[in-house]
């Protein structure tokens, strides 16, 4: 019986090695990528607003609405203002929308993930305006509108083999994971108390400010009273403190203790009858009041 010879495909002398496969390029999502460049467009000139600190067009100046929210503690991440991650955000997804090397339902998967994470945090952001400062910034409106809408149309131009799991794992996994980010963020934002043990010298200062009558005047929605307070860390408690809100939120009536101090800004502290308005550093109230920050011993 004669023996089956298997045949090799020769490799001839100066031919090219076979090119290695890539995938299809893929025609640009536009519907996304347009609806992206529209997040951008708001959110990049929510950007400059913050950083020149400015009302945003349509929003009064000393509304309770755009300038409480840009002056929450949740107006900013890692020192940057929130409205330049939304940026970067919607620009992630614009780049995965005309992304031209990958397949349909890799690029599906990776925008409904960035979508949905979009999503989460711009409601999250909303609920704390609304519940916790009692404002609305219609152009947080129109972004939140935007992401929504992103996400929305990505979900319906799903390809059939997408999600390429069970739905149930696909939503589970990340419905988690949004929620996990946006506590993340609750906790950074929000801030949790930390017990710390307390510096003498603050606390020195502190019993000092107290007998020159020195008095802080805030208000419980207040970054920049937030700031001072954080300063003071563990000894918090003894700052001579004055909240001049009467419900906690922006907007309220202010208590007639600060009203009738003539307060008009937060954070203010009134030393012997003179009033500064900004956040003081322990060095700057030493100074004023007469106190040894330098030349201090503990007892």
């Amino acid at each position: 019986m004669a023996r089956q010879k298997t045949k090799r495909a020769a490799h001839k002398p100066g031919s090219a090695p076979a090119a290695a496969a890539t995938p299809a390029r893929l025609e640009p999502d536009l519907p996304v990528a347009a609806l992206a460049a529209l997040g951008m467009l708001v959110t990049g000139y929510l950007t400059i607003v913050a950083w020149t600190r400015t009302a945003p067009a349509g929003c009064t100046p000393g509304a309770a609405g755009c300038d409480v929210i840009q002056s929450s503690a949740w107006s900013t991440l890692l020192g940057m203002p929130m409205a330049l991650w939304g940026f970067a955000a919607y620009a992630l997804i614009a780049a995965l929308a005309l992304a031209p090397r990958t397949t349909r339902v890799r690029r599906w998967r990776h925008l409904w993930r960035v979508s949905l994470v979009g999503l989460a945090v711009s409601v999250y952001l909303t609920a704390v305006g609304v519940l916790v400062l009692d404002a609305v910034c219609a152009w947080c409106l129109l972004s939140l509108a935007t992401m929504a809408a992103i996400f929305v149309v990505v979900h319906l131009r799903r390809p059939a083999a997408a999600p390429g799991t069970r739905w149930s794992s696909w939503l589970l996994g990340n419905g988690l994971a949004a929620l996990a980010l946006v506590a993340v963020l609750q906790v950074h934002l929000a801030g949790m108390p930390v017990q710390r043990p307390e510096d003498p010298r603050l606390v020195a200062l502190l019993a000092h400010l107290e007998r020159k009558d020195a008095r802080f005047y805030g208000a419980s929605w207040c970054v920049e009273c937030r700031e001072q307070k954080k300063i003071f860390g563990a000894s918090v408690a003894r700052l001579p403190y004055v909240e001049c809100s009467t419900t906690g939120a922006p907007g309220a009536p202010q208590t007639f203790e600060c009203a009738r101090a003539g307060i008009e800004s937060y954070p203010t502290w009134i030393i012997d009858g003179l009033q500064h308005r900004q956040v003081m550093q322990p060095q700057e109230l030493a100074a004023i009041t007469g106190f040894d920050w330098s030349g201090y011993q503990a007892q």
